[in-house]
């Protein structure tokens, strides 16, 4: 990787979390979730270095007893991708992919499928998303869906069912009809490290104070966001019930 762009993993980790307090410091089969984070991520092959950003004291506690690579941020960050543009002022690395703070489960092959999709583009950025399968998945308000062009590009993403299908009665199905489409998005992103500072200095707009979803800044600004289709859908935890469902994965999941 000598000759290729400078590529690092940043992991936006804070302690405060309304739905699950302190998520990123519990526990997950013996480890805190945020280390598990951070070795999945070091599995990825096609990047330099893996980071954690953080505003806690307790977290960078924590964190520095299975890696140096802790940089302390401001406390007032509304975003994750805030805080990462933060850290990413601290190094020389010209790509970051930013890496949930609860996904102990990501997948180290989509890391590297960024970091490949960011060195041979020229997009902006870029993210993940999965076939959705369940209707009550795609129900969930809590679940971002995204829908895309034929050339990947984002055209947008939202908490409600996308597109709106006037011909199915959700409420008779449980499976979504193979001819349907429709996707996952995943809160992991790769960006350029000069659009990136760009972009969290742009201000909130309408379409993400709305949805609630930051990356809609992008698109209302006119930037290009490239999609990732990956087949292995990862886990988040925001709630206890993911915890409980992540707790027992875990014992199949990690080695140690």
């Amino acid at each position: 990787m000598q000759d290729s762009p400078q590529k690092v993993v940043i992991i936006p980790a804070r302690l405060a979390s309304s739905r699950l307090p302190n998520k990123v410091i519990l526990d997950l089969g013996g480890k805190p979730i945020i280390q598990r984070v951070y070795e999945q991520a070091s599995k990825a092959t096609k990047i330099h270095k893996v980071f954690i950003a953080t505003d806690s004291d307790q977290v960078a506690a924590i964190c520095r007893k299975f890696t140096d690579h802790v940089i302390m941020t401001q406390p007032d960050h509304p975003t994750g991708t805030d805080r990462i543009a933060e850290a990413i002022g601290k190094l020389s690395a010209d790509i970051v992919i930013n890496v949930q703070g609860d996904e102990p489960f990501i997948d180290p092959a989509v890391i590297d499928q960024l970091a490949d999709r960011m060195e041979k583009t020229e997009v902006p950025m870029a993210t993940v998303a999965s076939r959705i399968t369940r209707v009550d998945d795609l129900l969930n308000p809590n679940i971002v869906k995204v829908v895309f062009d034929k050339q990947g590009k984002a055209l947008y993403f939202s908490r409600s069912v996308i597109p709106f299908a006037r011909e199915v009665k959700w409420e008779e199905l449980e499976e979504i009809p193979e001819a349907l489409h429709y996707y996952r998005h995943f809160g992991i992103y790769a960006f350029r490290r000069g659009f990136l500072l760009r972009y969290a200095a742009l201000r909130p707009t309408f379409l993400e104070k709305t949805e609630r979803l930051e990356q809609l800044r992008a698109l209302e600004n006119g930037y290009t966001i490239s999609v990732i289709e990956a087949e292995r859908q990862s886990i988040g935890i925001d709630t206890e019930e993911d915890l409980q469902k992540a707790r027992k994965i875990a014992a199949d999941f990690f080695i140690s």
